[in-house]
């Protein structure tokens, strides 16, 4: 039984305005926690229980860091992405890519044959890190990050979630 029934996804809408989307990070998140890795097997089994639950969308990793990540991710679209749960529940399969062309490639081509796909983008946008990790300006990072969403676009991606990187310490843009 899900925590909630969960509204038909429909694409930047939510027709229910008590209803809380979940998105989970954990499957990406664990990763960066040293020896908290899992096998591709294991985050399946993970994933299929958070459809179970109801959980809208699933972030199933990285995939650029690593073609075993990116096969992770493919498997999770495969399986988690097309198998919808017992009381048809179907969560969203979401790749994470930096905003750049190979991290966008690597994350279409892991989630898009999901039924539900999703590219996460995102950039540094702290001034700290505009400066001395990007070596970018403002209105450079700004561009970037228009160019790289509207290149996710132009793949076929329809579902594309963008996020500052450091928002806390980032400027008002």
């Amino acid at each position: 039984m899900p925590l909630h029934l969960s509204p038909d996804y429909k694409l930047n809408l939510i027709t229910d305005p008590a209803y809380v989307r979940i998105f989970d990070t954990m499957l990406r998140d664990c990763e960066q926690s040293p020896r908290a890795t899992m096998t591709s097997s294991e985050k399946i089994t993970v994933d299929r229980l958070l459809s179970r639950l109801g959980v809208d969308i699933i972030e199933a990793g990285f995939p650029a860091s690593s073609p075993d990540d990116l096969e992770a991710v493919h498997s999770i679209a495969m399986e988690v992405g097309n198998k919808p749960a017992e009381d048809g529940h179907l969560p969203v399969i979401c790749g994470l890519a930096r905003c750049n062309k190979k991290g966008i490639d690597a994350a279409w081509e892991a989630v898009r044959h999901a039924r539900r796909p999703r590219v996460h983008t995102f950039i540094a946008t702290s001034e700290i890190h505009m400066q001395h990790k990007l070596r970018k300006t403002r209105e450079e990072v700004v561009r970037i990050a228009r160019q790289m969403v509207g290149y996710a676009r132009r793949l076929g991606c329809e579902d594309i979630e963008f996020s500052p990187e450091d928002v806390v310490r980032s400027p008002s843009f």
